[in-house]
């Protein structure tokens, strides 16, 4: 009988869903930080993230369902069988790690941490200047389910949106502008915010180092919710610390968790969260993940193509 291990929270009602995916198998359910070698060794599928070295030479595993949109790591070289599919979650958080995202820029822009901290000390002291959304320039890098929400969430707020992204595409209508990487060291003096959500490959490692944040335009703010790795710490720090720019806010850091004698900690505008953003936190999110992963098991059953395909030579699913 076939064995699917499935390492996500569920309820019973979820248990029904997959099960009327696939009547015929045997459905294990484990939480992912209570899951065995061995369980991930015998398992023909697997729903959701296991440690990558349990995967290694399993002579079961026909395909393993992600439960976040990243995939490194799980397309290097010898990590999945011969022959696995593997499928993300790509769709699932944009709700929530957009909206993160404009948290964030609202924090920066109208000083609300520092006015929080001076609650705290019963002080009445105005912060200036004030920055606006509606009329900003907006450059997004990453144009994936978080970067298109957000565009489409900043356009819709009255900015003017840039986007960046890995292949050049027809423009979609809630961007003003369309770009590959090649154009970023003239884009960035342009944009008033630039929000980054991208994965952590090599290609993307150190998009935003010193050079690119010379480039950004004073008083401009920087987000990233993709991967710490984009964003060089120590170059941000320091531009933090001369005033280069109006604030940052980071869901992600390099290193991860950042060391608690990083100066970036007290950087002024630095707006640090501890990679929150996305997971579980909104229940929607989860349970778009469960949605995805029981269509996924019902078209695998029936032997047709799945939803978020990944191509493993460039760690993207295939659009």
């Amino acid at each position: 009988m076939e064995k699917i291990l499935i390492v996500l929270p569920v309820e019973e009602r979820h248990r029904e869903m997959f099960k009327k995916a696939a009547p015929e198998a045997e459905l294990i359910y484990c939480l992912a930080d209570q899951v065995t070698k061995e369980q991930a060794q015998e398992a023909n599928v697997i729903i959701g993230n296991v440690p990558r070295e349990y995967l290694k030479d399993s002579p079961n595993l026909r395909w393993i369902q992600l439960n976040n949109a990243g995939t490194e790591g799980f397309c290097d070289p010898g990590v999945l069988p011969e022959g696995t599919l593997l499928t993300n979650a790509s769709g699932a958080y944009g709700m929530a790690i957009s909206e993160h995202l404009i948290a964030m820029l609202f924090m920066i822009q109208k000083h609300l941490g520092v006015y929080r901290d001076q609650q705290k000390e019963h002080l009445w002291i105005k912060q200036e200047p004030m920055l606006v959304t509606e009329g900003s320039t907006v450059l997004v890098l990453g144009l994936g389910d978080i970067g298109s929400t957000f565009a489409r969430k900043m356009k819709a707020m009255g900015s003017y949106v840039i986007g960046v992204r890995r292949t050049l595409r027809e423009k979609p209508d809630y961007v003003d502008e369309l770009y590959t990487m090649d154009a970023l060291s003239r884009l960035l003096p342009r944009a008033d915010v630039v929000a980054l959500s991208l994965p952590g490959y090599a290609a993307t490692r150190g998009v935003i180092g010193k050079e690119e944040l010379d480039r950004m335009k004073p008083g401009a703010v920087l987000l990233n919710v993709g991967r710490g790795t984009a964003v060089d710490t120590n170059a941000l720090s320091d531009a933090l610390y001369a005033g280069k720019l109006a604030g940052a806010g980071l869901d992600v850091t390099d290193p991860e968790p950042l060391p608690a004698d990083h100066p970036i900690w007290d950087a002024p505008g630095a707006l640090i969260t501890p990679h929150v953003s996305g997971g579980y936190a909104l229940k929607p999110t989860l349970e778009k993940i469960l949605a995805l992963s029981a269509r996924n098991l019902e078209r695998y059953e029936k032997g047709e193509t799945l939803e978020n395909m990944v191509d493993l030579t460039t760690g993207y699913a295939k659009r």
